[in-house]
């Protein structure tokens, strides 16, 4: 009575198989990879929209915690965001990408000041990158800032 090992018919997948899988595979990459680029741009366009937000709260944050008003003034042909304290000296700037643009709903909104007590001056940015539109607007009595995909 000894042990048996079972017979396994042992067989491979034929070419055609195998160029089958193949193809479906292709396709499956064809498709899914332009959705990709899609939501990669996407995920840039938000983080650009996050980073003037984070540069507005910021500087709302600065005024109040320093007691000196402090401002945020959008260069759009420059390309840059700059943190100014009520006496002109620059505390922080920072660049953004060429995809990136900002415009401002009034040629006042280009500088958003806030005071010691958290008000602010105001105003609303109109930001386009990628193809995506976002409203960033500060709310003057509060100093709110809102980021909102049209």
């Amino acid at each position: 009575m000894g042990f048996r090992r079972p017979v396994l018919n042992a067989r491979g997948f034929t070419l055609l198989e195998l160029v089958l899988t193949l193809a479906i595979l292709a396709l499956a990459v064809g498709l899914v990879s332009p959705a990709i680029g899609r939501s990669t741009r996407t995920l840039q366009a938000r983080a650009e929209v996050a980073r003037l937000t984070a540069m507005l709260r910021h500087a709302r944050e600065q005024a109040i915690t320093t007691g000196r008003p402090h401002a945020l003034v959008v260069d759009p042909t420059g390309r840059r965001l700059a943190i100014v304290t009520g006496q002109g000296e620059v505390r922080e700037t920072r660049a953004w990408s060429a995809e990136f643009s900002v415009e401002a709903a009034s040629p006042e909104a280009l500088t958003v000041r806030f005071e010691p007590h958290g008000v602010s001056s105001g105003g609303e940015l109109h930001v386009s990158s990628a193809g995506l539109r976002y409203r960033v607007s500060v709310e003057p009595l509060t100093g709110r800032v809102k980021a909102v995909r049209l």
